[in-house]
């Protein structure tokens, strides 16, 4: 009786112990998680609420808000700069993927390709995402100079015309978009790189000794291989590009004849330069729900390739 009470006092004993143990460890782990819902829900999730709330609602911060319903969204839509805005957005995606999505994805496959100074390469072609985004314009602002700019003077050299970058309605958005492919090619191509760096080396050996060449392993291996990591990279730049503000914001102001006006940079005038607050935000729910549409693509593709 007695030696048999024995176990079950000890066991009494040790059950608080691990039950402390296990809040303890739970109470740590759920504060952490606390503490991160409260970030993102102050920075992140309040600020698209209010966004959705306001849109509707018109208010000067001194009286009280009064909801007007789709006033602020007639505002926008019979802008005259609304379709060039949306227009200019659209075609800088398109540009920029153009550029943006191929060349880090040929760079990758060059460095991917090198046995000498592949570190020192790397470095320098991710060195433009460690600059400021202004420093990065300003520089380009810079090389863009049509009196003394680098790019003048290196078509001077071939003894071609200099062109008007930022003043000429040809030229500009063009320009803009070769700055941010030169900003942000960095962290696609080391990305790629790390994809590229998963595919075994046996399916390229195999390759190799069935004969084929370079540019016939690229086309059977690399881009099978990392078709999922192209799709992606492909859906998340898209919903990058659609936001692009900084470079026409320091670059053009919008111009010339509006033909660098993006929906954030008009987001900004409204609220910022016209005064009008509401109708920024209603500008910006909508471009908010066509991201949405892109960002629920790219989870659904996410979702089908790791179940």
């Amino acid at each position: 009786m007695t030696t048999a009470s024995i176990p079950a006092a000890g066991g009494g004993r040790r059950q608080p112990t691990r039950l402390r143990r296990a809040v303890r460890r739970n109470v740590t782990a759920y504060g952490f998680l606390c503490g991160a819902l409260i970030c993102f829900g102050f920075f992140s999730w309040y600020p698209m609420v209010r966004e959705v709330i306001l849109s509707f609602q018109k208010t000067n911060f001194v009286d009280p808000p009064r909801w007007v319903g789709l006033e602020n969204f007639r505002t926008v839509v019979n802008d005259p700069t609304f379709g060039p805005a949306w227009v200019n957005t659209a075609l800088f995606t398109v540009l920029a993927l153009v550029c943006g999505y191929g060349i880090p994805f040929v760079a990758a496959i060059v460095l991917n390709e090198l046995r000498h100074a592949r570190a020192y390469l790397r470095f320098v072609v991710y060195l433009p995402v460690m600059l400021p985004p202004a420093v990065s314009v300003l520089l380009f602002q810079w090389f863009y100079n049509p009196d003394y700019g680098l790019f003048n003077q290196v078509l001077d050299l071939f003894h071609l015309p200099g062109l008007q970058w930022l003043n000429s309605t040809s030229t500009a958005l063009i320009s803009l978009v070769i700055v941010s492919t030169w900003m942000n090619m960095g962290s696609g191509t080391l990305i790629y790189l790390a994809a590229l760096q998963t595919i075994p080396s046996e399916l390229y050996e195999a390759a190799e000794l069935d004969g084929a060449g370079l540019f016939k392993r690229i086309r059977h291996v690399t881009i099978p291989q990392t078709k999922l990591i192209l799709l992606v990279m492909l859906l998340l730049q898209i919903v990058a590009t659609m936001q692009v503000f900084i470079e026409p914001y320091l670059l053009t102001g919008g111009g010339p004849e509006n033909a660098t006006v993006s929906v954030v940079y008009l987001m900004y005038q409204y609220a910022f330069n016209f005064g009008n607050l509401n109708a920024g935000n209603a500008l910006g729910l909508m471009l908010m729900l066509l991201l949405m549409v892109f960002s629920a693509i790219y989870l659904r593709v996410s979702r089908d390739n790791t179940v």
